[in-house]
């Protein structure tokens, strides 16, 4: 699994979402991958990761900007844009999956861009969100 400790941002619903995030889509990436299992008998279960995928990044979204909107996080409104884009790119996939189908190699580029997008974010967007509370903590003392 691709999760590090060091990606913890001290928040323990946010942490565990974003565990939990890593653990699917490393198992999502292992499933398109695995080579001695025909496509189309993959195709169930990466349906179901997807609908998974998306329903839990909703939640998981909402959740973290609920709380940066608790701790009054400066950079908010930045951070809700990153996550309107994601969201947007998500869209844009489904509908290749509709009018191209669900191919092996479409399934690979969009597995490939979800852990680059998940990776990128939480070592870099919500980092700062960790940062900012560990400012708040020194100011607090």
């Amino acid at each position: 699994m691709m999760w590090k400790d060091s990606y913890k941002l001290g928040v323990d619903r946010i942490d565990d979402q974003h565990q939990e995030l890593f653990k699917r889509l490393t198992s999502f990436i292992k499933i398109v991958r695995r080579d001695n299992v025909e496509w189309e008998d993959k195709l169930d279960e990466v349906k179901e990761t997807l609908a998974f995928m998306h329903q839990y990044v909703e939640e998981h979204f909402s959740d973290e900007e609920e709380y940066q909107q608790e701790i009054d996080y400066p950079n908010y409104p930045e951070h809700r844009e990153e996550h309107k884009k994601f969201k947007a790119g998500i869209e844009k996939f489904a509908e290749k999956f509709e009018e191209e189908g669900y191919t092996e190699e479409l399934m690979l580029e969009f597995s490939g861009k979800l852990m680059t997008w998940l990776i990128n974010h939480v070592t870099g967007t919500d980092q700062k969100i960790g940062d900012y509370l560990e400012e708040l903590e020194k100011e607090g003392q």
